[in-house]
């Protein structure tokens, strides 16, 4: 193995199905159509990467027998990219070492005002974090980290490229425009995670047709769809697409 991908969560900020019991188009008895909120494990035989800290990031990690971690990247700071960040005090609790957090410097200036105390610490409470900006490339244990402005909406998110042995992995999502540079990055990787949250256009996501075209561009051995809400069906969306792109879900694992 030199990579291996876990999906922690494919779907989009109210997850599938949305309160309510709200499962739209999504087959509630297919257990794939049940999404929580975005976020993914990168590592190696030596390291592991968290990217966001999702809203259901307690759960993911039970779920998956996750307790440790060497850092974590914000992809940006939207609620359901980083409202479960006070999860990390359980991880923080096994070393008693702050674990190493980046994100882009406007969004890592937002995450410090907002969550303060993760980073700060309060009074009896040590800090659970060491900010660092994600300003350039980096190399977090053996996994070597390139990232990208993304546009979405008012503001941009990173798209990130994990390289280690001469394997990679993308994660691409929340993006709502493609832009060049985005495809120079995501050129030829082993395996595409990407944003498709629905059929329809979206301001501020991609839709399907544009992730396929980014697919097309980009060329990508496999490719897996993410931050998908509740009228992408998981076992239409397999009958529809060609074989080397799939709907991600929850407990996804893939070593590359």
């Amino acid at each position: 193995m030199a990579l291996k991908l876990t999906i922690l969560g494919c779907g989009t900020s109210a997850g599938v199905p949305r309160i309510g019991n709200d499962w739209g188009d999504c087959d509630p008895s297919e257990p794939k159509n049940r999404r929580s909120r975005v976020s993914i494990l990168v590592e190696s035989a030596t390291t592991r990467i968290l990217v966001d800290t999702s809203p259901d990031l307690r759960h993911q990690f039970l779920d998956n027998g996750i307790d440790h971690i060497d850092a974590v990247i914000w992809t940006h700071d939207h609620a359901d990219h980083c409202h479960g960040i006070d999860d990390l005090r359980a991880v923080f609790q096994q070393t008693r070492n702050p674990i190493p957090g980046y994100a882009r410097p406007f969004a890592l200036r937002s995450l410090q005002q907002r969550f303060a105390y993760a980073f700060e610490g309060h009074k009896y409470y040590p800090s659970i974090c060491e900010p660092i900006a994600l300003d350039s490339d980096v190399l977090i244990g053996d996994i070597s980290v390139r990232h990208v402005d993304q546009p979405h909406g008012g503001i941009t998110s990173a798209g990130l490229r994990f390289q280690h042995q001469g394997k990679s992995i993308v994660y691409a999502t929340d993006f709502g425009k493609v832009t060049d540079d985005m495809r120079a990055l995501y050129r030829n990787c082993d395996l595409l995670v990407v944003d498709a949250l629905r059929d329809k256009p979206h301001p501020t996501h991609a839709h399907l047709e544009m992730t396929l075209q980014l697919v097309s561009d980009v060329q990508p051995k496999l490719s897996l769809l993410t931050h998908m809400d509740n009228s992408m069906d998981y076992n239409h969306l397999v009958t529809i697409l060609p074989e080397h792109i799939r709907p991600a879900y929850d407990g996804y694992v893939k070593e590359i």
